[in-house]
């Protein structure tokens, strides 16, 4: 017997092939029986659908003929018009019964998925019965006053043929609705069969598509799990990207510093967050602009352009922009901007990396405007020195001169303006000296009304004949605690700004001195001093910079802006205030308004020729003239004197006859020794010697107070002032 060969044994992978394809064809036919099985369900729900909707339709046209029967015999129309011919009240009642159940129907019927066409017919219906009901009333009242039946016909008449119309055509769309709706619903169902039996024929189409689809689906299969791999492996890296750009986005709007893309030409596409809260406009409100909205008009239109060139060469630009907020406030922008490049090479847009420096650059203007004041102050201070020194030169040989000239001569007359010239001259440099260095005075109780006088004889000697000042005071008690120089000077100052504010015209000051309750301390009182005239007023537009440091309406070279920022600053140090009560064309009129202090008693005037002096005194000065100019005051106040332009030669001479000496002047600032050393000199010799200190510069007298019995006095000294110095401090009492 022939051994019988082995069946070869099927291939695995077509063995699984085999079973999934036979899984496939059943599935396939199972799925078409199921497919035909549901298809047909399908389209009975379908019918029964459209058999609804039919009902819809149907119950539409009961509505519709239950409208005819409310405005057709018998109805709404046909019982208004017999209440009106008859006037019997059961026509009124039917009428009544029907427009509830009209307005019921109308109701339903507009519940209704209804068309444009129902929607304006129903409309023209109820406007038509409105029209009846809005004339039952008048109706009513023919009937109970029993009008004549034209007359009421006439008034309660109504056109209804529109309405008929329109239910006509409501009539005609309803039977065409259900026409449509009873073709769909026929050729739905047609349809439907012709569906399922497709759906069996194709069937066996299917069988042999599987097959196919099989092979198809191992070659899919792999493809697909090589796809998914790439995707995988793709998505991964996308979403490291994203990660990446998430973080980039956030430190962009969370930069400190503006950030602003644009195109090549320039229009925006990107601003960040910094951007909008910096300039005040909003992202939608920049995006397609270019940068020029920003411009403060301060920097030329050609940088801009040479800017713009630069850029499209690929250069970066660094700089400061005074930029111009939406709210039109100004600010500075250390900026940068830079050309980005694509892959190529090309440059495809520009970005702009800005800093606001803005409260760095005005700390830095504060500083340099400090160091500047700083300088002035320097300045100021030498000059005042120096000036100081011809000053005291010029009232000391004022005084040498009127020892010597008749009482009331012409020669004394014309040392008086030489005297008010030189104060004068001693208040701008206290103006200056004020406000460089902001010194604060040393307050001591003083009648306003003396130093109100004072003022007057120093302007009326100094302004035009034609402006009369005039001056009111309350009491001569009136008592503040100033510095005398800083009150002087602020009434002075106002003064001035009023008589050349009056200019050659003429007019009148007035200077008005009173006491007032204070406001905000009942128990403290208030002077209150006003200072009017009738000059041409301050135009209100500068009245809030007349204040300021250097503001002046002045022209060149005719004031310094100085005068009323100084009375300001000197008010507020004697702890009160200055400002402008009122202001018009008949004048002006500022307000001083001071603490009150205690009356003092009225001192001794201390002008007119000086008593002897009596003792030797020591007098030191590194300066010649004043030296001199000292000395010879000294002299004629009958007082011996050894002068000294070496303060260490004089302590020396002082240490061997300290008991000649009734007293020692001397100069604070000097070069080899200064005035406290001097009298650290002279205490170590005699303990008890008085001792005057004079200078040109602001000094704490407390430093020296360890050195008593010693008095400190500001140059320029007047005679009289230190005449009586040395009667106070040589006799132990006060002249």
């Amino acid at each position: 017997m022939k051994n019988k060969e082995k069946p070869y044994p099927m291939p695995l992978h077509l063995l699984l092939a085999g079973i999934v394809a036979t899984f496939l064809i059943v599935a396939t036919v199972l799925g078409g029986i199921y497919l035909g099985t549901q298809t047909q369900t399908r389209f009975h729900e379908i019918e029964s659908s459209w058999r609804a909707y039919s009902d819809e339709v149907a119950r539409k046209g009961e509505l519709l003929s239950k409208i005819w029967e409310h405005l057709g015999y018998g109805g709404i129309i046909h019982h208004f018009k017999n209440y009106v011919l008859r006037q019997n009240e059961i026509y009124l009642d039917r009428l009544e019964e029907q427009l509830a159940d009209f307005a019921k129907i109308m109701e339903e019927y507009k519940q209704k998925d209804l068309a444009k066409i129902e929607l304006e017919n129903l409309a023209i219906i109820e406007n038509t019965v409105a029209n009846y009901i809005s004339k039952i009333p008048i109706a009513k009242r023919a009937a109970s006053e029993k009008w004549n039946i034209e007359k009421t016909d006439r008034l309660v008449k109504v056109d209804d043929e529109e309405a008929f119309a329109a239910l006509n055509e409501l009539d005609k769309y309803w039977r065409q609705k259900h026409l449509e709706t009873t073709e769909k619903i026929v050729r739905a169902v047609a349809e439907g069969e012709s569906l399922v039996r497709l759906g069996f024929y194709s069937m066996a189409a299917l069988v042999l598509v599987s097959m196919s689809l099989f092979a198809l689906y191992y070659f899919l299969q792999m493809q697909l799990r090589q796809t998914m791999g790439q995707l995988s492996d793709e998505l991964n890296e996308r979403r490291i990207a994203q990660q990446k750009l998430r973080i980039f986005q956030r430190a962009v709007e969370q930069s400190p510093a503006t950030i602003i893309i644009t195109d090549t030409k320039r229009k925006i596409e990107y601003v960040n967050r910094k951007f909008c809260e910096l300039t005040g406009y909003s992202f939608a409100q920049v995006i397609g602009k270019t940068p020029s909205f920003l411009q403060s008009g301060e920097m030329g239109g050609r940088e801009y352009q040479e800017l713009y060139q630069n850029l499209l060469k690929g250069k970066e630009w660094q700089g400061v922009f005074h930029n111009k907020k939406k709210n039109g406030e100004l600010y500075w922008s250390k900026s940068t901007i830079v050309p980005l490049r694509e892959e190529n090479g090309e440059i495809s847009h520009f970005i702009g990396l800005g800093e606001d420096i803005s409260e760095k650059r005005e700390a830095r203007e504060q500083m340099y405007k400090a160091q500047k004041m700083e300088a002035v102050g320097l300045l100021a201070s030498g000059v005042a020195h120096d000036f100081n020194n011809i000053l005291t030169i010029i009232l000391g040989n004022i005084f040498l001169a009127r020892q010597d000239v008749a009482k009331n001569s012409e020669i004394e007359r014309e040392l008086e303006q030489i005297e008010i010239a030189a104060k004068r001259a001693q208040n701008m440099v206290g103006q200056i000296l004020s406000f460089a260095r902001q010194q604060p005075g040393e307050a001591i109780p003083l009648r306003v009304g003396e130093a109100i006088r004072e003022v007057i004889r120093l302007m009326q000697a100094s302004i035009l004949p034609n402006i009369k000042i005039e001056y009111l005071i309350e009491n001569d008690d009136l008592t503040v605690s100033a510095d005398p120089t800083r009150l002087h000077q602020i009434i002075m100052n106002l003064c001035s700004n009023a008589a050349e504010a009056i200019g050659a015209r003429g007019g009148h000051i007035i200077i008005e001195a009173k006491s007032k309750d204070n406001e905000n301390d009942k128990e403290k009182q208030q002077i209150i001093i006003n200072i009017k005239d009738n000059g041409p007023g301050i135009a209100k537009e500068i009245r809030k910079e007349i204040f300021d440091p250097f503001f002046t309406t002045k022209r060149k070279g005719k004031g310094t802006g100085l005068g009323l920022s100084v009375a300001a600053s000197l008010a507020r140090q004697m702890g009160g205030v200055i400002y402008l009560k009122n202001s018009s064309d008949r004048g002006s009129e500022f307000e001083i308004i001071l603490p009150k202090a205690k009356p003092i008693k009225k001192k001794r005037e201390q002008k007119g020729a000086v008593k002897a002096g009596n003792g030797r005194i020591l007098l030191i000065d590194d300066e010649e003239e004043l030296l001199e100019i000292n000395r010879k005051i000294l002299l004629k106040m009958d007082y011996e004197v050894d002068a000294f332009t070496n303060a260490k030669e004089a302590i020396k001479y002082y240490r061997q006859n300290k008991d000649k000496y009734a007293l020692v002047i001397s100069d604070y600032y000097m070069p080899e020794m200064n005035g406290e050393t001097v009298c650290k000199e002279i205490r170590s010799i005699s303990t008890n010697c008085p001792i005057i200190i004079y200078t040109a510069y602001h000094f704490d007298n407390m430093q020296l107070k360890k050195y008593e019995p010693i008095k400190l006095l500001r140059k320029p000294i007047e005679p009289n002032l230190l005449f009586h110095s040395l009667q106070e401090l040589i006799s132990g009492r006060p002249d």
